[in-house]
């Protein structure tokens, strides 16, 4: 929730609903300067002080708003000690607007850095990002480049300020409305994540590798225990132990990144593993596998030798006997809990970093909780449906589950990368059959070598089968273009289409590549990406600032991402409304700015950072811009500008209230004129 809530804030630079008032100069809240220190072995302590303008403040490195952060790009010549600190402590107060306690900074903050010599000079090289504010307003994040030279005594020092394009103050109360607009998002967000993980969960239980052990075990506990009371404290902690096993190790993984590198590292962690091409790939395949292997072409299994060990070890008494036996259960279960276990995380990536974490701890304490359970209640167990062939047809639906799933992440890195594997139409018969096939699998007419005869079907078959059938027929119309609203942010792009009916005669098909020019001039990028319903847009800002200057119509600006599931459902769910298509082809030259396409751009369009970094590809040259330029970190943003390239109304975020996004492109027109 921090880091939405450090997005939203973000991008809540706020401007006059209906005037052409201008941005106030930009203004550089905090004026730094570096020392550096000799502690003894090797070991320098770099300081940054920052003297704070009169009258404002800044935030420390651990409030859940506005935290201020040191990123280390580059340490040659030295190891890092340890993270970035703060060297004099905060003044920490209860904030009553957004009920969280803040770390406050007056008049001057000092941040430290300590390093290790492995040379005779070293070289430390980053960037301080902080926010700053006056009273009830904020600046947009501002950011400082250094560069410290350390070593035989000596320091020198190269530092710069970042450029802010429209350093403009921010009304704290229209911050906080889109703090609660984003607040909402994040919790619909964390409670589906956990909603999911919970049902990934209960599927778990009702796999062949894990139903059959729960009267086993259960009857172990109580039969070896010596008593009831014993057996059900040992039931117990095996639970507990099941639930520390699943998620104690994706926390340590997340807990170390950051502790190592903080936010920082964890979410571009988070974002190389949502985007690029090869987690992507390998997640596939993974679940391709392990598709194949719930259909029956193999069993996949642990090395017997790690299963045999954690057994023998459970032979032991007291609770070390105990932890190995549920040790034992999730290495023994691992063939059907692993493909599930991926798909819970896979679902929290794009939240905060713990996100993940609560994730899994859904997980596990819905998977163990029978265990639990039935060793209290020992007279539930007769109650349970016995063994059968029922628990292979589980697996089976299991495994056409696995590759509906699965085929997301090869879109997603097809997608990222324009490969043109995956279009939405192939993406949709392949959903079309599996679940077909799945429908046609629960009514019995099609068997795998393992599965029993159906000779009829029952009640729990039969209703299955009608939503998985009704299912398949809800998506057939996505064939020829309807936007299939419930899939809207899993589906990729209706742009990548080749057919849609209704698409007008002559026309260039909706994501076919435009060819065609507009305004006299050919759109760039338009072969690799496309505006939904064939809306006439750009994909660079420059271009379609050009353009708005010459048809004298305001630019609407569309901060999105291939990875951006909101983007997806704001784009199927509001933006199909004619009305908003209507104001947007008429009233608007529409530039849409990606931050995650890895498309290399030609030499002359490479953006050089102040500290001297090149930034290559069209997502980090895009980010930087949106960051830079308009003070904004997420997707999606939609910003109105005037004539002189300022925002003229309030930007929107993620927000599916159609007739308020109508009213704001309403407001954005008239305040043009």
């Amino acid at each position: 929730m921090k880091l939405i809530i450090r997005l939203a804030l973000a991008s809540a630079i706020l401007f006059g609903a209906n005037n052409l008032a201008h941005a106030q100069a930009p203004v550089t809240t905090i004026e730094w300067a570096p020392s550096v220190s000799e502690s003894g072995d090797g070991v320098y302590e770099v300081h940054f002080t920052g003297k704070i303008l009169p009258g404002w403040h800044t935030y420390d490195m651990h409030s859940d708003l506005m935290s201020t952060l040191v990123e280390i790009e580059s340490h040659d010549g030295l190891t890092l000690e340890g993270a970035a600190y703060e060297v004099t402590p905060s003044k920490r107060e209860w904030d009553d607007i957004f009920e969280v306690e803040i770390g406050t900074y007056y008049e001057q903050i000092v941040l430290g850095q300590k390093v290790k010599l492995t040379g005779e000079t070293g070289t430390l090289k980053g960037l301080i990002n902080w926010r700053a504010c006056e009273d009830e307003n904020c600046n947009s994040p501002e950011d400082w480049f250094f560069e410290v030279s350390i070593g035989a005594g000596a320091t020198g020092v190269s530092a710069s300020v970042a450029p802010q394009s429209g350093g403009t103050d921010v009304s704290r109360g229209a911050a906080r409305d889109e703090v609660s607009v984003a607040g909402k998002v994040a919790k619909a967000t964390m409670w589906g994540a956990i909603v999911a993980a919970i049902l990934w969960g209960l599927a778990a239980l009702v796999t062949p590798c894990v139903f059959p052990m729960i009267p086993m075990t259960v009857s172990f506990f109580l039969k070896g225990s010596g008593s009831a009371r014993k057996g059900r404290f040992r039931a117990l902690m095996y639970g507990i132990f099941i639930v520390l096993l699943y998620t104690l190790p994706i926390a340590a993984l997340i807990l170390i990144t950051r502790f190592v590198g903080g936010d920082a590292v964890t979410a571009d962690i988070f974002n190389w593993i949502a985007t690029h091409w090869i987690p992507n790939l390998i997640f596939f395949l993974v679940f391709m596998l392990f598709a194949a292997s719930f259909f029956g072409a193999f069993e996949i299994t642990l090395p017997s030798w790690m299963v045999n060990k954690s057994d023998k070890n459970a032979d032991k008494g007291g609770l070390v006997g105990v932890f190995f036996m549920a040790l034992t259960l999730v290495l023994v279960s691992f063939s059907c809990t692993g493909p599930m276990v991926g798909s819970a995380i896979m679902g929290s990536l794009s939240g905060d970093f713990w996100m993940p974490i609560v994730t899994m701890l859904a997980f596990s304490i819905t998977f163990a909780l029978p265990f639990t359970l039935f060793a209290f209640f020992p007279s539930l167990l007769k109650n349970l449906p016995k063994s059968g062939g029922w628990l292979s047809t589980v697996k089976v639906v299991l495994g056409f589950i696995e590759v509906a799933l699965g085929l997301k992440f090869l879109s997603m890195a097809d997608q990222t990368y324009h490969w043109g594997i995956l279009d939405r139409e192939v993406y949709l018969a392949i959903w079309i059959v599996c679940f077909g096939l799945l429908g046609l699998y629960l009514l019995g007419k099609i068997r795998f070598k393992h599965d029993d005869e159906v000779k009829h079907v029952s009640v729990t078959r039969l209703t299955l089968a009608i939503i998985s059938l009704s299912f398949t027929v809800y998506m057939i119309p996505g064939m020829w273009g309807a936007p299939l609203r419930a899939l809207s942010g899993y589906m990729p792009p209706l742009a990548t289409q080749d057919f849609v009916i209704g698409a007008s005669a002559g026309a260039a098909p909706i994501g076919g590549a435009e060819a065609a020019a507009r305004d006299g001039q050919a759109i760039k990028y338009a072969d690799i990406l496309h505006w939904p319903y064939d809306l006439p847009g750009y994909f660079d800002l420059k271009q379609a600032e050009e353009v708005a200057q010459r048809v004298e119509k305001p630019l609407f600006v569309d901060i999105t991402g291939i990875a951006c599931v909101n983007c997806r459902e704001m784009e199927a769910r509001v933006w199909s409304d004619p009305r908003v298509q209507q104001l947007l082809r008429d009233n608007f030259v529409l530039v849409a700015l990606y931050t995650d396409d890895k498309t290399k751009l030609p030499e002359n369009e490479w953006v050089t950072t102040p500290n001297g970094r090149q930034l290559k590809d069209m997502g980090r040259v895009n980010s930087y811009i949106a960051q830079t330029r308009f003070g904004v970190n997420g997707q999606p943003n939609y910003l109105i500008l005037g004539r002189d390239g300022e925002e003229i109304v309030p930007r929107r975020a993620y927000d599916l209230d159609i007739e308020a996004y109508i009213a704001f492109l309403k407001a954005g027109i008239e305040a043009y004129k």
